[in-house]
């Protein structure tokens, strides 16, 4: 899996970012979610390597401008370049009504199935491969977080040892697989866990909404291998950044630190900040957790 950066800017674009858009890229096919969907997010698309066609899910933090300005032309690209892949989208009450409305008065539509799904906080996914869970945020209107979680992978069956426990082939090498027990042609069960290798664990990614420090902050992001989190601004400015509903340098690396996240890549910087200030934001979220990156536009970071 991989994140791309579409937009790293708070409020509104500069020359040198774009509002907030998240790509999170599932499988060697490209297949991805977005997270947000800043104003002109689907240019930003065609600058990237994600693809709208394998576009399969749209997760909406909040329904401020700068987070799903740019959600109505991406939905009607699509069509517009046949794509007949379904889409679900995912936010708060009112996300149905703004879709339905922009393409309403605009004389759009789209060609593909379209679902629309109004979340609540706790489980707002789950196939059985990947689990997306919603927490509550601490912004100035409902704004969520996710957390996202990959099952562990089964182990590989050892087909040695298959061999000389004298298992033939045969359709219950599947179940096996899954871990499963069966019972054999010759009357023996056996028992898929006693010829699996090592499951490999599954990756843990929290990707929060705006956002002030939040009680479920710690809930949320508790040992994910990749923490995304709002840095809008310097520490000096704490009590602008939390009446706005926002969270500094030092406030999302004291959370990262805390919650025992592997690894934080801080976005969302406000517009006044230019890529020479960076070091310094940079700095003070590192004196705190090193393990900190500073994303910027069309970044792309390995999970």
């Amino acid at each position: 899996m991989h994140l791309t950066f579409l937009g790293t800017s708070a409020g509104t674009p500069s020359l040198q970012r774009n509002v907030t858009a998240i790509g999170l890229t599932l499988s060697h096919r490209g297949d991805c979610w977005l997270f947000d969907c800043g104003e002109a997010t689907q240019h930003q698309f065609m600058r990237s390597m994600l693809k709208p066609g394998r576009l399969q899910r749209i997760f909406i933090t909040h329904l401020h401008g700068d987070h799903i300005f740019g959600l109505p032309g991406l939905l009607t690209s699509r069509s517009m370049g046949s794509i007949s892949e379904p889409l679900t989208l995912y936010g708060p009450p009112g996300l149905r009504a703004f879709v339905e409305t922009t393409l309403s008065l605009s004389g759009s539509f789209v060609t593909y199935p379209l679902e629309v799904i109004e979340i609540e906080a706790g489980v707002i996914f789950d196939d059985g491969v990947m689990k997306v869970t919603a927490y509550p945020l601490n912004h100035v209107m409902p704004c969520f977080g996710f957390r996202i979680e990959q099952y562990d992978r089964l182990g590989y069956l050892n087909s040695e040892k298959l061999k000389a426990d004298n298992v033939p082939r045969g359709p219950w090498l599947q179940q096996l697989k899954q871990g499963k027990s069966v019972t054999l042609e010759d009357g023996r069960t056996i028992h898929g866990r006693d010829y699996l290798g090592p499951s490999t664990p599954g990756k843990k990614l929290a990707i929060f909404g705006d956002t002030a420090p939040a009680e479920c902050g710690l809930a949320l992001a508790a040992e994910v291998d990749v923490m995304v989190h709002e840095a809008t601004l310097e520490s000096a400015l704490e009590e602008k950044a939390n009446m706005r509903g926002h969270s500094t340098t030092v406030q999302t690396a004291t959370l990262a630190r805390d919650a025992r996240a592997r690894r934080l890549i801080a976005t969302h910087f406000s517009s006044r900040y230019r890529f020479e200030d960076m070091p310094r934001l940079l700095a003070e979220c590192q004196a705190i957790f090193p393990a900190t990156e500073l994303a910027r536009d069309l970044a792309v970071f390995e999970i």
